[in-house]
């Protein structure tokens, strides 16, 4: 077991929790990160518009890795990507932890992005 690793997921984990009040699954982090990726604020969405915000997530996280790159908006702002390689076939245990270390990936260079944005001020 990587202890580095569940530190971290757990911080993650931790810091949405504290931010929604409520104990949030790898799903609903997902789905968080769709919609802070759209851009366009939390509001109600419709089952297939959650179903393509957990795909933008999954894009996203997984373009720094070279599976995805980012093509641009359509007419509705949503973000499209291309694939560029195949997945590699992955028992779900460890696509789940490709997944995770995605989102702590996604988290911390969010919170580098921050830290420049406060010493900009």
């Amino acid at each position: 077991m990587d202890i580095q690793f569940e530190m971290e997921w757990r911080a993650v984990e931790n810091r949405i929790s504290q931010q929604f009040g409520e104990d949030i699954d790898l799903q609903g982090i997902l789905y968080i990160i769709g919609v802070q990726e759209l851009g366009q604020g939390f509001r109600k969405f419709k089952k297939d518009e959650k179903v393509n915000l957990m795909h933008v997530a999954i894009c996203t996280l997984l373009e720094p890795y070279g599976y995805y790159e980012f093509q641009g908006n359509d007419k509705d702002n949503w973000p499209h990507f291309q694939r560029n390689q195949k997945l590699p076939n992955l028992e779900a245990s460890e696509q789940e932890l490709l997944i995770k270390r995605a989102i702590i990936a996604y988290f911390k260079s969010m919170d580098e992005l921050e830290v420049e944005t406060t010493n900009l001020n």
